[in-house]
């Protein structure tokens, strides 16, 4: 459809190093994706004061990244397909490392808001080509813990973005945090055109019908849904648990268990994925999981309260794992990765625009939390449990 494969031109090094280097390469791709994207958020009064911004026109800096983020991601994923990772991230690679460095030296708004946008547009190729590398290199037995690998590494990203800025801030200023963690993605982008290799070779064009399959395949929609409620679910706790906590006379110091439970998830599931049970089984098993243990948080005593914030976490961010695993594992999607990812990632950003909203704005008709933290258990749960027989499917053979 969009790309042929053939047999691997590095025999000898297979068994060696480069399978480990370029798995590593995925971590380290979904780290900086999400420790540039999160950065800024500790740097808010530091950044509107010194540029006069309004709160508006900084949440415009921060959407617009996000923005540019879910517009791109299908193209990248065709154009990935095309010409393969490989290709595609030695291009977007430079692009991240030269729009976070135009971030740290923008003088004003404008310039501000346009090196968000570019950011944007370079990171939005990280979703589509991660699954490619994994396809290529993880080996069919192990595609889900790899998967879960790279997923961690959103997480640790995210972590580091929002625990070591703060200390950072204190030795140094805001630009000076910024180009250090620039310096990051200069180096991760050297790095890719030394030592990356890949053996996909693109096609000549994309054929409309490939597309078109894609498109009309019911396991994408399955995905697509299972995409938007998974990040919908954990976009929407992650940032209203500390309002929730306050509001419950808890300590905020609770809601780093919701990341936590992200950071073990992938591994964990990815890993059961790959060798006990069947997917349907664990889509079953989180969605009970991830109703039980949101709902828990309206009601949970503190000895029960942590456990449930760790497993709304760790069962939405498992969901997702499988749902970013599943296209490698299918034999259908073998030369259409990139654009099943890129589709169902740009689509499903519909929970995280949206939920987050519906569950304020149900704060504020009820007065309480109760009611918005059960629209969230009732998304997630209902959304697991009814699709789980949609991923159901023939384990990959024994190589």
């Amino acid at each position: 459809m969009f790309m042929k494969e053939r047999r691997h031109p590095f025999p000898g090094q297979r068994a060696g190093r480069l399978p480990a280097l370029m798995l590593s390469f995925t971590f380290s791709i979904g780290f900086i994706l999400h420790l540039l994207l999160f950065a800024t958020a500790p740097m808010v009064s530091i950044i509107m004061e010194e540029m006069s911004l309004s709160h508006a026109e900084f949440g415009m800096v921060y959407s617009a990244s996000m923005l540019s983020l879910i517009l791109f991601r299908i193209p990248w994923g065709l154009f990935g397909d095309r010409k393969g990772y490989l290709v595609s991230l030695r291009i977007a690679l430079p692009l991240i490392a030269a729009s976070s460095l135009a971030r740290t030296f923008s003088p004003n708004f404008p310039t501000l808001l346009a090196s968000q946008i570019f950011l944007g547009l370079g990171l939005a190729s990280v979703f589509p080509c991660l699954p490619m590398i994994v396809k290529e290199w993880a080996g069919e037995k192990s595609l889900g813990l790899a998967t879960g690998v790279y997923i961690s590494g959103f997480a640790a990203g995210n972590a580091a973005a929002l625990g070591i800025t703060p200390p950072l801030l204190g030795a140094m200023g805001w630009r000076s945090v910024l180009l250090l963690y620039s310096c990051l993605a200069v180096v991760l982008s050297l790095l890719w055109w030394g030592w990356a290799k890949s053996s996909i070779k693109g096609t000549a064009g994309i054929q409309r019908e490939g597309f078109k399959k894609v498109i009309k395949d019911p396991l994408v929609w399955v995905l697509l849904l299972f995409m938007s409620s998974a990040m919908g679910s954990y976009d929407t706790l992650a940032t209203w648990m500390p309002k929730v906590l306050e509001m419950k006379n808890f300590s905020l110091a609770l809601a780093s268990l919701l990341p936590l439970g992200f950071l073990l998830a992938g591994p964990v599931v990815g890993w059961t994925s790959d060798r006990w049970m069947d997917r349907k089984k664990i889509v079953l098993l989180l969605g009970i999981f991830s109703g039980a243990s949101i709902a828990g948080i309206n009601f949970a005593p503190l000895p029960l309260l942590p456990v449930c914030i760790f497993l709304a976490g760790f069962s939405t961010m498992g969901v997702l794992t499988i749902t970013l695993a599943v296209p490698a594992k299918q034999e259908r999607f073998s030369s259409s990765i990139g654009t099943v990812i890129g589709l169902i990632s740009s689509l499903g950003n519909v929970g995280p625009l949206f939920m987050p909203v519906v569950f304020g704005w149900l704060i504020d008709l009820t007065g309480t939390f109760e009611s918005s933290v059960s629209f969230v258990a009732l998304v997630a749960g209902a959304t697991f449990l009814l699709g789980a027989g949609g991923v159901q499917g023939a384990r990959p053979k024994s190589s």
